[in-house]
């Protein structure tokens, strides 16, 4: 029997997505897209572009529609399979805003004035600071539970978005019923905090200032060895697990073992020369090795436009049919004449 066969009912259903705004680092790729990868197995998922989310800040309009071809792209160089997935771009499907407008009614100012990516991001664009920055979580909200999502994929920044998505729904089937799932946090055990190669107390991003910050999954082999190269360290001549005294060495021991799939234990007897100029290189060398087979299926699939774009068309038009059911459901809770020519 196929996945395919499989009622999507009997199995978990798993929501997540990223937004289009530039190439993902190698912590997108070890903290999430390789745990996505796994959850297709016994989960009935899917993986959203979500192009949306990503106009809070100002785009480029030619970018933007390019970016979101390539990161879909990249979900499939990274295992994704549109055969026992669902892979779509947000905005093709029309009831993720329409949920999120209903969804609005039912959420406090005060829960959002307390998110606090808002004010970390209202930090950071200041020239912008727009009601979509503002209502950011409840589109999220709306992208969750618009599946009947069981599951979601979330690291530390985003388990606050979870809790108000499932404060939300409560709120709601408390007042109408039970319309909506209410979702869970799924949280990868290891690998979901590859850090800062410059500033190792931070997690890495792809909006970092230094480009030695970070790795992207796409970086050239030559780039990938010179950011390691690079990496901050410390004086202490010590390759140890002590994320609170050496962040940095725990944080290249830790890609070490992710990226090779061997225990802690093995690290510290592999590198028990405690010289750190191996230890930057072997990393560095283990990360080539997991991203160039990734990154050779990438340009395959970028150069093949119109089957990327088959692709995508598919996977929206089933998640539209997936959607239905839900805001058929919320309409009619909410006392909202139905369209026939929508809900037959």
């Amino acid at each position: 029997m196929t996945d395919q066969t499989k009622s999507p009912v009997t199995r978990p259903i798993v929501f997540s997505g990223a937004q289009p705004t530039g190439q993902l680092t190698i912590g997108n790729y070890f903290g999430a897209l390789q745990h996505w990868v796994a959850t297709q197995e016994a989960n009935d998922c899917l993986f959203c572009i979500v192009d949306l989310h990503a106009l809070t800040v100002r785009q480029n309009p030619a970018e933007l529609r390019q970016r979101c071809l390539e990161l879909a792209a990249l979900y499939l160089a990274c295992g994704l399979d549109p055969q026992r997935s669902i892979l779509f771009i947000q905005s093709h499907v029309p009831a993720h805003t329409e949920l999120a407008w209903l969804l609005n009614t039912f959420t406090q100012i005060g829960e959002l004035e307390r998110m606090t990516q808002f004010k970390d991001k209202a930090q950071r664009h200041k020239h912008n600071v727009n009601a979509g920055l503002f209502t950011y979580p409840v589109l999220m909200a709306a992208d969750i539970l618009l599946y009947g999502t069981h599951k979601v994929p979330v690291g530390e920044d985003q388990k606050q978005h979870l809790e108000l998505t499932r404060d939300v729904a409560v709120r709601f089937n408390n007042l109408y019923g039970e319309v909506f799932q209410i979702p869970e946090p799924l949280i990868a055990a290891e690998g979901a905090r590859v850090k800062d190669l410059q500033e190792p107390t931070k997690k890495m991003s792809k909006s970092a200032e230094s480009e030695l910050a970070r790795v992207m999954i796409l970086d050239p082999p030559k780039e990938i060895l010179k950011k390691f190269k690079k990496a901050v360290t410390d004086s202490l001549a010590q390759i140890r697990f002590d994320e609170a005294g050496q962040p940095g060495v725990t944080n290249l021991l830790d890609l070490w073992c992710v990226a090779t799939g061997r225990p802690r234990a093995e690290a510290l007897e592999h590198f028990g020369h405690n010289l750190y100029g191996k230890l930057k290189v072997e990393t560095a060398e283990a990360v080539i090795a997991q991203l160039e087979p990734v990154q050779q299926r990438y340009q395959a699939l970028i150069d093949d436009r119109a089957e990327l774009t088959k692709i995508l068309e598919e996977g929206a038009a089933r998640a539209r049919a997936r959607a239905e059911p839900v805001m058929r459901k919320t309409m009619s809770a909410l006392g909202l004449p139905l369209d026939r020519g929508r809900f037959p």
